[in-house]
C-alpha cells in the first residue's frame, strides 16, 4: 500500500497545484503551475480551458520525476466551481470559460429569483440564483450568443473537463453539479424544471457520480502524453470546497472547515439534507455521499492581496502585521467591507463593492491592514451566524487556504466566531482531498470517513480569548450596520 501512488489535483482560479501522495498519506511531492485570467469588461472573468490541460500535462511530468509513475493507482481532481464550460459535437471548446467570480449576469439572476421566483427556484434546486452559477450563465450565452448557445453538445464544470480529456467520458459528481443551479440537490437528479427554464436538454449535462467513484481509467493517448500508466483510475472528484473539506477531515454531522482562500467559506458537514428559509447559505451535495451547508464570501484572501500588492506595494504580508498585537485586536476604529466581486453570503449583491470606514488623520497603514483582515471575517461571521439560526451547532471549525497560514488571521478568526480553530497537520486543501477521493475510489479505505479517520490530524489549535471574543462581539454588531447604509448607494454607483 505504501508504494502505491495517488495524484491530487487542485485545479485552482489561478493556478493548478498538484499533490503526489503515498498510500499512507504522506505528501511526496507538489508542483504549482500558473495560468492567466482574462477581464475582457468590468466585472467580468474568463479563462481558457485549454491552458488547465497544458499546465496539468507540464506540471505531472514535473511531479513524477523522480517518482516510479508505474505505481501511480489513481486520479482525484478537486476544482473551482460554477465554470461555464461549453462543447460542441466535437468535443471542442466553444468559447473561453465563465468563470465563478464573473458578475455579469445581474440581468438574469433578477430573472430565475425575481420572475420565476425564489420559492421555485429553492423548490427545484435547494438554492437560489447567484451571479457566479452556472445556469444563468447559460441564461446569458441564449441572449447574448444564440450562435454559440445553438452549439452546445455538452455542458461541463471545469475539473470535469480535465476529467474527461483523461478519460474520455463526460461526468460530474454531484457536489460540483450543485453548484450549476440545474440539480434537484434533496433528491441527487437533475431537475427537469431547470432545464426547461434554461432551454437545455439532459443529454447536454454530464453523467453523475459520486466523488469518489471510479469514472474510467486513463485514455491510451492521454496516458503517454502524461508519462503514466493507461490503467490508472480516474474518480469523479469535487467542488474545490468539498474537496478541500475532505482534506481537512470535515466529513462528520456538524464538522466545519473554513476556507481563506481567493474567495472565502465555511462549509459545514450534514449528513442530513437541510436548507435555510432565506438560502442565504448554499445547500449541496458533499463529497462523502451526504450533504453540506456553505457560506461563500466573493473575497477573502484576495482582499488582503490586493490591499498590500496594489495599495502598499509590497509582498511581505508578515511584515505588514507585525505591529499587530493582541491589545488592538477588537479596537480598530476602521471598518472594510471585503465585497470588491460584490458578494454572495448571504447578501446576494453584485452591486456590493468594498469600503473603508472609520479613516482618520490618526490612522495608521496597520490600521487598514488589520481592518481587511477583520473585514473578510466578518463576511465569514455572517454566514455563521445563518447556520446557527438554523440550529446546527458549530463547537469549532477547521482553518486552510492561504489566509489561514497567518498566525494573527488565525486568532482574528477564532476570536470574532469565539470558537477554536483546529490548524490540520497537512494543509493542502483541495488538491489533498482529491488525492483521498482517489484512495477511495481505488479501495484502498472502504469510505471518505474511513480515510480521514486514518490520514488527518491536528497540528495545532487556537483558542479564543474571552476578553478579545467579547471585543469582538461589539465590533461585528458595528460592522453590521454598514452594508446596509451602503445597498443604495451600490446601486447607484452601478
Amino acid at each position: 500500500m505504501k508504494d502505491q501512488l495517488y495524484i491530487g489535483v487542485d485545479l485552482g482560479t489561478s493556478a493548478v497545484k498538484l499533490l503526489l501522495v503515498n498510500g499512507e498519506g504522506t505528501i511526496l511531492n507538489s508542483v504549482s503551475k500558473e495560468y492567466a485570467l482574462a477581464f475582457p469588461n468590468p466585472g467580468w472573468c474568463e479563462q481558457n480551458a485549454e491552458d488547465w490541460w497544458k499546465a496539468c500535462v507540464s506540471g505531472i511530468h514535473e511531479l513524477l520525476k523522480d517518482a516510479d509513475a508505474s505505481q501511480v493507482k489513481g486520479i482525484g481532481c478537486g476544482g473551482q466551481m460554477h465554470g461555464l464550460v461549453v462543447l460542441d459535437k466535437e468535443d471542442k471548446v466553444i468559447r473561453p470559460v465563465i468563470l465563478w467570480n464573473d458578475g455579469r449576469t445581474t440581468d438574469e439572476v433578477s430573472f430565475l429569483n425575481d420572475e420565476i421566483g425564489t420559492d421555485k427556484i429553492s423548490g427545484y434546486t435547494a438554492n437560489i440564483a447567484f451571479a457566479g452559477f452556472t445556469a444563468p450563465k447559460l441564461l446569458w450565452m441564449k441572449k447574448h450568443e444564440p450562435e454559440f448557445f445553438e452549439r452546445i453538445a455538452k455542458i461541463m464544470l471545469p475539473k470535469d473537463y480535465i476529467n474527461y480529456l483523461l478519460t474520455g467520458v463526460h461526468a460530474s459528481d454531484y457536489s460540483d453539479a450543485s453548484g450549476l443551479l440545474l440539480l434537484d440537490v434533496e433528491h441527487r437528479t437533475w431537475s427537469r424544471e431547470m432545464l426547461s427554464i434554461c432551454g437545455i436538454r439532459e443529454e447536454q449535462l454530464p453523467h453523475l457520480y459520486e466523488s469518489y467513484e471510479v469514472i474510467g481509467t486513463v485514455l491510451p493517448e492521454a496516458a503517454e502524453e502524461l508519462g503514466i500508466p493507461s490503467d490508472v483510475k480516474v474518480i469523479a472528484g469535487a467542488g474545490d470546497n468539498a474537496a478541500a473539506a475532505v482534506g481537512t477531515g470535515c466529513v462528520g454531522n456538524g464538522d466545519c472547515n473554513i476556507s481563506l482562500g481567493t474567495s472565502g467559506t465555511i462549509f459545514i458537514s450534514n449528513d442530513e439534507f437541510c436548507v435555510d428559509s432565506h438560502n442565504a447559505l448554499h445547500s449541496f451535495a458533499h463529497a462523502n455521499g451526504k450533504y453540506h451547508l456553505m457560506g461563500v464570501a466573493l473575497s477573502a484572501a484576495s482582499c488582503n492581496k490586493w490591499f498590500c500588492d496594489e495599495i502598499l506595494k509590497t509582498k511581505d504580508y508578515p511584515a505588514e502585521q507585525k505591529d499587530i498585537t493582541d491589545d488592538r485586536l477588537g479596537r480598530n476604529s476602521v471598518f472594510f467591507l471585503p465585497y470588491l466581486m460584490g458578494e454572495r453570503s448571504p447578501i446576494n449583491d453584485v452591486d456590493a463593492r468594498g469600503t473603508f470606514t472609520g479613516l482618520s488623520m490618526d490612522t495608521t497603514r496597520a490600521d487598514m491592514v488589520q481592518a481587511v483582515l477583520e473585514g473578510v471575517t466578518f463576511a465569514i461571521r455572517d454566514s455563521f451566524e445563518v447556520a446557527k439560526a438554523l440550529g446546527v451547532k458549530i463547537e469549532k471549525s477547521k482553518l486552510c487556504g492561504g489566509g489561514g497560514k497567518s498566525p494573527l488571521w488565525r486568532k482574528i478568526v477564532a476570536n470574532v466566531l469565539n470558537i477554536p480553530i483546529e490548524i490540520p497537520s497537512a494543509e493542502e486543501g483541495p488538491g489533498y482531498g482529491g488525492a483521498m477521493l482517489a484512495m477511495v475510489g481505488c479501495g484502498a479505505f472502504e469510505s471518505v470517513q474511513a480515510c480521514a479517520d486514518a490520514l488527518v490530524s491536528t497540528a495545532k489549535v487556537i483558542e479564543p480569548d474571552p476578553q478579545i471574543a467579547a471585543r469582538y462581539d461589539e465590533q461585528y454588531h458595528k460592522f453590521q450596520k454598514i452594508y446596509p447604509a451602503m445597498k443604495q448607494l451600490f446601486k447607484e454607483l452601478r
